[in-house]
């Protein structure tokens, strides 16, 4: 492997990129792997980790070089750090992109072996992973005087009536899964339904009436941003994810995001949610992803690959602050995103092949 500066971008890497899926609600993975791969100045292979032999992202040959089926979160560490060791052994991985809320942190708490091994990641501590998760949210309001909706904890749906006093509310899980409920049957059902799915405790979260707007980010890990790319969404799914949206700029969404950053000290990719609540002419924070977001490609578009900056970041390259020029911030609004759905053709035996091995490589069958 050999990391070069800027002028010659990142050669002869091998990266794994989680998130391969592109059903309804797609994960991050194939937008940050087409940003990596549509630079000009990347040569290297791509390894898809995934957790489904029908995840769509790794059986598409033009999208990546290998796949590995890797234990689902829920297992443990030990368990993910026994198979990259394996993975490794075959593909001598440089860096790993992991982009999905649940793994981020078994990931975090294999920092130490990875790094032993050859392998870099741009992620934050287990501290500050912890610090910004939904159920904490209510401490960042408080110790940096950041606006967020009132939120419960519930673990019992029997207290639902005794905490919430005005519908509608939202019903989120710790990790995905958000539903708006405007009766208290209504929140028990979204509730139970959550707990079914995740687990508890469930967030039950007052309803801000309002635009919602979004940012994505690379956080330096000394409260600095890298970049930045700022988004409107205009059409949401039956889940309330953005369907389509458009860049923008807003003073208070940036510094917000800043904000976050700084007081955090991230370090890696992030994604900020926030609702406009025109009365108070303010923004209010509903999440603080730990990773990109699925629409990331609309900031390659814009301008911003953030992608391949997180990857120079983790080889130690070119990691300067947005606010050392501005370049990191420096994008095109009125650029559009839109999720469309095409057709991938494969072949069975490929299919067969990672539900029988838990790997591929499509240099060898292909």
């Amino acid at each position: 492997m050999r990391a070069d500066d800027e002028t010659t971008g990142v050669v002869g890497v091998n990266i794994a990129v989680t998130g391969l899926n592109a059903a309804d609600t797609p994960g991050p993975g194939v937008a940050v792997v087409r940003c990596v791969k549509e630079h000009p100045r990347w040569q290297g292979r791509v390894i898809g980790l995934a957790y489904d032999a029908l995840e769509s992202g790794i059986l598409d040959c033009e999208l990546v070089d290998a796949a590995y089926l890797i234990p689902y979160p829920k297992v443990g560490r030990g368990a993910l750090l026994e198979r990259i060791r394996y993975i490794h052994e075959r593909e001598r991985l440089d860096v790993i992109i992991p982009t999905l809320d649940s793994e981020i942190l078994n990931f975090i708490q294999i920092g130490d072996e990875l790094t032993e091994m050859g392998i870099r990641t741009f992620l934050p501590t287990e501290e500050r992973f912890t610090k910004r998760a939904k159920v904490n949210l209510h401490k960042l309001r408080d110790e940096f005087d950041i606006k967020t909706p009132a939120t419960h904890l519930v673990s019992d749906v029997g207290k639902i009536p005794l905490l919430v006093e005005k519908y509608p509310v939202m019903v989120k899980g710790v990790f995905y899964e958000a539903y708006m409920a405007y009766s208290i049957d209504e929140a028990v059902y979204y509730c139970n339904k959550i707990a079914v799915k995740w687990g508890y405790p469930v967030l039950v979260q007052r309803y801000i009436e309002g635009e919602e707007f979004n940012a994505a980010a690379v956080g330096d890990g000394e409260g600095g941003v890298l970049a930045m790319v700022c988004m409107k969404k205009m059409v949401l799914t039956d889940k309330g994810k953005g369907w389509a949206c458009v860049s923008i700029k807003n003073d208070g969404l940036m510094e917000l995001t800043r904000r976050i950053i700084e007081a955090l000290k991230w370090r890696g990719a992030l994604e900020v949610e926030a609702i406009y609540f025109k009365e108070e002419d303010a923004f209010y924070l509903i999440e603080i992803n730990p990773r990109f977001p699925s629409w990331i490609y609309l900031a390659k578009a814009a301008g911003i690959n953030l992608p391949y900056m997180l990857l120079q970041a983790a080889l130690g390259t070119n990691a300067k602050s947005a606010s050392d020029d501005n370049s990191g911030i420096d994008y095109a609004t009125g650029v559009v995103f839109t999720n469309y759905t095409v057709n991938l053709i494969t072949d069975l035996n490929r299919i067969q092949t990672l539900f029988t091995t838990g790997e591929i490589s499509y240099e060898k069958t292909v």
